[in-house]
């Protein structure tokens, strides 16, 4: 029988490269959208790719709803993966706005965890496998709760490792760095509505400019999609996966750099 393995934020970008990739590696793969609309692209996406996988409507901040998902699946693995970006400087971005991101972002993945574990313990086995971001360690500005998020993310993901190893239950880490998908079509777009008479106006315009030369750099989300299926068949996987050059770089350089080098170069850059 087919391992069966869940992967949220499906339906574009990386996590609809993972269930096709995953599709292919021969696992039972269901993929979970944020609307109707959004399961019919993820539907008509598999089609077109020749693989079959199993979509379905998530809101990851609809508790109930997770718990039947969860509760019929019995997921072997489980693929935390759903996420978006919420650009702008701390003070522009409403609480709210940030509540909502940390509610999806953090407490929902974790969520989906907890309600896995039981059957993963009850078979001695699972995988779960939580897509973070390079920028978990290595902070700029601009994109504070997007990054608070990660680090929080990556927080926990340790931090479970460690709970259930005892239980045959492997947690994994998957850091990328910069991913060309349509997370940064709506980042884009914030920094324009946000940019707009905020006191931070020069810095929005500058990373703005920044991000239209970086975008056509940056690689397609299949290598993240290979580190997730690496995590997901590797006998004894590794803990953290960095995907991208670019992300191993800033790692190394996020070590090596003193702190107020770093504030400075981040301050000239943007302009603050």
């Amino acid at each position: 029988m087919a391992r069966r393995v869940l992967v949220t934020g499906a339906d574009k970008g990386i996590g609809l490269a993972t269930v096709v990739h995953l599709a292919r590696l021969g696992f039972e793969v269901t993929g979970s959208a944020r609307s109707d609309d959004r399961a019919a692209d993820l539907a008509k996406a598999v089609a077109e790719a020749g693989v079959d996988v199993a979509p379905v409507v998530l809101e990851l901040d609809d508790a109930e709803a997770a718990e039947r998902l969860v509760s019929e699946l019995r997921p072997w693995g489980l693929v935390n993966n759903a996420g978006y970006m919420n650009v702008g400087a701390l003070v522009d971005v409403p609480p709210e706005d940030a509540a909502r991101q940390l509610e999806a972002m953090v407490v929902a993945p974790v969520r989906l965890a907890q309600l896995a574990l039981p059957a993963m313990r009850q078979r001695g086995e699972g995988r779960i496998v939580n897509v973070s971001s390079i920028t978990a360690h290595v902070t700029g500005a601009m994109v504070g709760w997007y990054q608070a998020t990660k680090h929080a993310l990556s927080a926990a993901t340790d931090a479970l490792r460690r709970e259930v190893a005892s239980w045959g239950v492997e947690v994994v880490l998957i850091e990328p760095g910069g991913i060309d998908t349509g997370i940064w079509d709506k980042a884009e777009d914030e920094l324009v509505r946000r940019g707009t008479g905020s006191p931070y106006s020069v810095p929005y315009e500058r990373l703005l400019r920044i991000l239209h030369r970086l975008r056509p750099t940056m690689r397609g989300p299949e290598p993240v999609a290979e580190a997730i299926g690496t995590s997901l068949t590797a006998g004894r996987p590794r803990a953290h996966y960095v995907v991208g050059t670019d992300a191993r770089v800033l790692q190394v350089l996020d070590l090596v750099v003193p702190s107020p080098l770093k504030d400075r170069a981040i301050r000239a850059v943007l302009g603050l």
